[in-house]
């Protein structure tokens, strides 16, 4: 089952724009893939900055790859489809 995330961090992502956010772990390898559909690239950016998202970074540093700033480690995919 799906676990939340801290309310304040919800609200932080709703005020930047952010709807429709899911994330899913692959579990035999550990590797997280999320899917947000967001407003704007720049208030999208603009989350990694807040107080808020540093700390869950932080907190969530066992459960997946990270940079030496605690951020997530990103490998970009190439869209290859969409049925809109």
């Amino acid at each position: 089952m799906a676990q939340p995330i801290w309310l304040d961090l919800q609200k932080v992502l709703r005020e930047h724009g952010v709807h429709n956010y899911s994330i899913f772990l692959e579990p035999d390898t550990n590797r997280l893939f999320a899917y947000a559909e967001i407003e704007s690239e720049r208030l999208w950016r603009q989350i990694a900055n807040t107080e808020v998202c540093r700390r869950w970074w932080a907190h969530q540093r066992e459960l997946m790859e990270t940079n030496s700033d605690n951020s997530p480690v990103k490998w970009e995919l190439e869209e290859i489809f969409r049925l809109d």
